[in-house]
């Protein structure tokens, strides 16, 4: 478990989704072997069975595994889940809960992603946990309304002081090829920042939402962005490697 009380890296969160061979790691290692870290800590995100593959591809690289989801249980009869103390033993250190993509499509709560979260801290691992408005939200002027309430109801009671990510990722901008406007993204971020304060819980929050090496540089000046969560252009060793690069040196 990562801890965030010395210092915080700008971090550089790939998710890889339903995406990747062991052949595609295995290129991505060796594209990015020798590679320096940038001044970034860089984390690709693997599907549950690529996990254990992406942990040996990677070993002695600065840039570390992570699951996309982990059950709320440790063990039982869940078909098909993955719990936290499994993607431990499979090598992992971090894990994404509550990306939009599963609030959707598995009807998953802000208390399940809760509980998720604190499974994750229980079994040794640093939870991503993520929140964002859909576009509807946005145009009905609510979107700071949904950001702030997935943030009572998603972040851990406990989270103050343990090893805790939160990602900001408005759900029309991923996948889409869309992004937010930077005016936009300090919006969310600057209210997500107050809410730390007013909770006193100094988290690192990523902005996440179609980034890519050209939008790199400009979004990660920008204040309360502590890292990025990237999607498609994390399978590209080249973009991935690109963005960390690019980010590092516009905070430098």
């Amino acid at each position: 478990m990562r801890d965030f009380s010395d210092s915080k890296p700008f971090l550089v969160i790939g998710n890889w989704k339903m995406n990747g061979t062991r052949q595609q790691l295995r290129d991505f290692a060796e594209a990015s072997a020798g590679e320096a870290a940038y001044g970034c800590q860089r984390v690709l995100c693997l599907p549950s069975l690529l996990v254990p593959h992406g942990v040996e591809a990677f070993a002695g690289s600065s840039i570390q595994i992570g699951g996309q989801d982990c059950h709320n249980e440790t063990a039982g009869a869940y078909t098909g889940d993955t719990s936290a103390p499994m993607l431990v033993e499979a090598g992992a250190n971090w894990v994404i809960v509550g990306h939009s993509e599963r609030r959707e499509s598995h009807g998953e709560t802000d208390a399940i992603v809760n509980a998720k979260a604190v499974a994750a801290l229980n079994a040794g691992l640093t939870p991503i946990i993520c929140i964002g408005e859909k576009i509807e939200d946005r145009q009905a002027g609510r979107h700071l309304d949904v950001i702030l309430s997935q943030l009572d109801a998603s972040v851990p009671a406990t989270a103050p002081g343990q090893a805790v990510v939160v990602a900001y990722e408005p759900v029309w901008a991923i996948g889409t090829g869309l992004s937010a406007s930077e005016a936009q993204v300090s919006e969310a971020h600057t209210a997500i920042a107050n809410w730390q304060k007013a909770h006193n819980q100094p988290l690192p929050v990523l902005y996440g939402g179609s980034v890519k090496p050209g939008t790199a540089a400009a979004l990660a000046c920008l204040e309360n962005v502590d890292g990025f969560l990237i999607g498609g252009a994390s399978l590209d060793a080249a973009s991935f490697a690109s963005i960390a690069k690019r980010s590092s040196a516009a905070l430098a």
